[in-house]
């Protein structure tokens, strides 16, 4: 999951939760059918749905986990380098500043 970005997954975690989402209902609309067999596969999913969801909250969890981890970090090195955060944003915001000159 390392090659995607932010955005890919945060869109791929909304597609997940609406699939979620979307089982659950499926399972509410066909809980009045009978049958061994539908019972069984009502059981395996309901059981698979908990899974994903218990996945989904643990990379939610490390994500939140992660991004502490970078902006505390990014406040470390800005305390120990100040001149080269200063001059780092500054040529960003050059950078950035010409790029919208152009347009």
């Amino acid at each position: 999951m390392s090659d995607f970005t932010a955005a890919q997954k945060d869109k791929l975690m909304a597609e997940l939760r609406m699939v979620v989402s979307d089982a659950e209902q499926l399972l509410e609309s066909t809980a009045g059918q009978v049958g061994e067999g539908a019972a069984e596969a009502r059981g395996r999913i309901q059981a698979r749905l908990q899974q994903t969801k218990e996945t989904l909250q643990r990379l939610q969890e490390t994500a939140v986990t992660r991004a502490k981890e970078a902006g505390q970090a990014t406040d470390v090195y800005v305390h120990d380098n100040p001149w080269k955060s200063i001059g780092v944003a500054a040529g960003v915001g050059l950078l950035v500043g010409i790029l919208i000159g152009r347009r």
